[in-house]
């Protein structure tokens, strides 16, 4: 059987990391991007060098018609679906909760947690034994935030984490015997574009000696507790988690 991952938020960072790596595991991949075209073409011209098939896909992930149009895409183009790799989130400027807006807030948990949802039932739907899938893997990519809480920074992206923590273990429960793995990985202090986002590009660096290791860490860290989590040498595990953190 084919193996056929979608990665959302694909184009850079994390999602790119994964991919190039799946490809490398012979993986087929619909490479998810929101606005970078450039990026993702330039990504699928890279992983098919290693003999696989992939196709970037334009979705917003917090609109539930792209979600839908897109797993149709890798339906049509690619085959049965075997992976999802859900990566694609969203964080804000650094306030306190006092500080924060309603729409902040709408566009946070639309995009991590309606997003990463709506991606895992249409990715159950074509995966479950129940529905007449083979099975296959979902890796939810939350964040250590969720353990930490991000005072002063950004508790809503924490809390949207936290929902996807949730999320990770109900639903690994619920698909355990309709063929179907779900498990996670919750990332640190990660060397991405992310933390431009939250208006300090260089966090890894200011933080990184509250490390016990006294680094950050790079995609292709994270990249490689996903794999792990989608290959059969996991076969065992469900409902859990591996925090990317270098110790904190």
């Amino acid at each position: 059987m084919n193996k056929i991952a979608l990665i959302t938020g694909a184009s850079r960072g994390i999602g790119a990391a994964t991919a190039r790596l799946l490809a490398k595991q012979g993986y087929n991949l619909g490479i998810n991007y929101i606005k970078d075209k450039a990026a993702a073409d330039a990504l699928v011209a890279e992983v098919k060098s290693e003999g696989i098939d992939a196709i970037a896909i334009q979705a917003d992930v917090a609109v539930e018609q792209d979600v839908l149009r897109m797993f149709t895409e890798v339906d049509q183009q690619l085959g049965s679906l075997t992976a999802l790799v859900n990566n694609a989130g969203i964080l804000d400027k650094q306030i306190p909760v006092a500080k924060i807006t309603e729409d902040r807030l709408q566009r946070v948990f639309s995009a991590n947690v309606f997003g990463s949802f709506i991606c895992a039932r249409e990715a159950v739907k074509r995966m479950s034994t129940e529905f007449g899938g083979a099975g296959g893997n979902i890796v939810n990519v939350s964040s250590i935030a969720s353990k930490l809480g991000s005072p002063n920074e950004y508790v809503d992206y924490a809390a949207s984490k936290g929902a996807i923590d949730s999320m990770t273990v109900g639903l690994a429960k619920e698909v355990a015997l309709k063929g179907i793995r779900v498990n996670a990985v919750r990332p640190a202090f990660i060397y991405t574009e992310i933390h431009a986002l939250s208006g300090e590009p260089d966090r890894v660096e200011r933080v990184k000696e509250l490390v016990p290791m006294k680094r950050g860490g790079s995609i292709e860290e994270v990249a490689e507790a996903i794999a792990w989590l989608l290959s059969d040498k996991s076969s065992y595990t469900t409902g859990s988690f591996i925090d990317v953190t270098g110790g904190g």
